[in-house]
């Protein structure tokens, strides 16, 4: 997997953001039968313009197809940059597929909009999967996924050493304090642009998926997660204030860029960053370039212990399947660890569940890969289970950037968690 396509997939998720709640509520409680019918079942996928995916998807859906005859799923791919309006567009017309993928934190707002059907049976072999993995909403379960993917600092362990820092574990990870040091003694140096590549030029999702975790680690949040009514104090109060000055300061104080290259991954590689902020899909070209000298740390503790964003791509069943049935049947065969094993591999990613892992070369004990799903277990946080979320993601992306631009923090959260809670209230909390 490439760097592009993996944050291609986490960029789309926030285009629902930009469609209006009203515009989702209007669906909810449909039941129109628009697909399905006949043993046909049509599935929907993000992954046109991934082809190894698809292909580990499509391998699932004809061992299905070749596995039983009362039904055939029927596979069409969109273009990634296009999904969620389409799917937006066909509940309106009460036309979604009988299975459909979606974006991890937008689970929420689609099952509470109506386009979702709650998988039935599925309880105990879920139970086996990681927890960010699994989409749930209102005590119900809607989807699952294949993979995760982690968040990591990348870098060498021949930079770290020239430099006389120490290398964190997952058990002792930096401090803020130890980070900031690191990043002063990278910068004296004198051999990098930056010491630091946060991969500011991504977009869309990547914002609060990269970013609301060190918010998190300082601990602040995205909203209050006790009844998800109000940001007051989560996103403006005393930690969410230090954190956006700390970050704020990264860029200050030359340890990070304002606005990153294209391809941060492709600049850490030439040397440009001594160390990089990203997804484990860095992990292919990285080891290619330096091969074993190559190191994936995990985030500093900015206070209450790293963090990482949890939830990744997932499959669901839709309202509007007219042989919910034969969807639930699909669900139940390709939650089995053999295709678990096979997406997460042919991606590069984590696979969901323990037994997955073992199948999948550098996943087992001492394999080289295993430490992403300690990383995983450990650190992941799941962006807020509220049918709010997009929204959020909106405001909490537009506020980073102005802080990181030189707005004032503790003025621009004040506002961001005026808005959020005004949607929030304007949805009726979405009950």
């Amino acid at each position: 997997m490439t760097l592009t396509s993996t944050h291609r997939r986490l960029a789309v998720g926030l285009l629902a953001a930009a469609l209006p709640l009203s515009m989702a509520a209007c669906t909810k409680g449909s039941s129109s039968a628009a697909s399905g019918g006949g043993g046909e079942l049509t599935m929907w996928t993000h992954n046109a313009g991934n082809k190894a995916e698809l292909a580990a998807i499509q391998k699932i859906v004809t061992d299905y197809n070749a596995s039983q005859s009362k039904y055939k799923v029927k596979v069409q791919a969109f273009p990634q940059d296009s999904y969620n309006q389409s799917v937006v567009a066909a509940a309106a017309s009460k036309k979604l597929p009988c299975i459909l993928d979606i974006d991890g934190p937008n689970v929420p707002n689609w099952a509470w909009a109506g386009y979702l059907a709650p998988l039935e049976g599925l309880d105990p072999t879920l139970s086996k999967f990681l927890p960010s993995t699994v989409g749930k909403f209102d005590n119900k379960t809607y989807s699952y996924g294949y993979y995760d993917v982690a968040l990591v600092m990348v870098t060498r362990k021949s930079i770290l050493d020239a430099a006389g820092i120490r290398i964190p574990t997952v058990d002792s990870p930096w401090t803020k304090d130890e980070f900031t040091a690191a990043l002063k003694k990278l910068k004296a140096s004198g051999k990098y642009q930056y010491p630091l590549d946060l991969a500011t030029s991504f977009t869309g999702e990547w914002w609060p998926y990269a970013y609301s975790p060190m918010l998190q680690s300082f601990g602040g949040d995205l909203i209050n997660r006790n009844d998800y009514k109000s940001a007051e104090g989560a996103l403006n109060g005393p930690k969410a204030v230090e954190w956006a000055k700390w970050f704020r300061s990264l860029v200050t104080d030359g340890l990070a860029p304002l606005k990153s290259g294209a391809d941060p991954a492709k600049d850490f590689i030439a040397g440009k960053s001594a160390m990089l902020y990203n997804g484990t899909w860095t992990a292919v070209d990285t080891r290619k370039a330096f091969g074993k000298d190559t190191l994936f740390l995990p985030p500093p503790d900015l206070g209450t212990g790293p963090k990482i964003g949890g939830a990744s791509w997932q499959w669901g069943v839709s309202t509007n399947c007219s042989d919910p049935a034969g969807a639930q049947d699909y669900m139940k065969f390709a939650a089995q660890d053999k295709y678990v094993a096979g997406v997460a591999r042919d991606t590069n990613n984590i696979p969901a569940t323990d037994a997955a892992a073992q199948q999948v070369e550098g996943y087992g004990p001492g394999g080289e890969n295993q430490v992403f799903r300690e990383y995983s277990k450990k650190f992941a946080v799941l962006r807020p289970v509220t049918p709010g979320y997009p929204f959020i993601a909106t405001e909490f992306t537009k506020t980073a950037q102005d802080i990181l631009n030189g707005a004032d923090p503790k003025t621009a959260l004040d506002q961001a968690v005026k808005d959020i809670d005004a949607n929030q209230k304007s949805n009726g909390y979405f009950q």
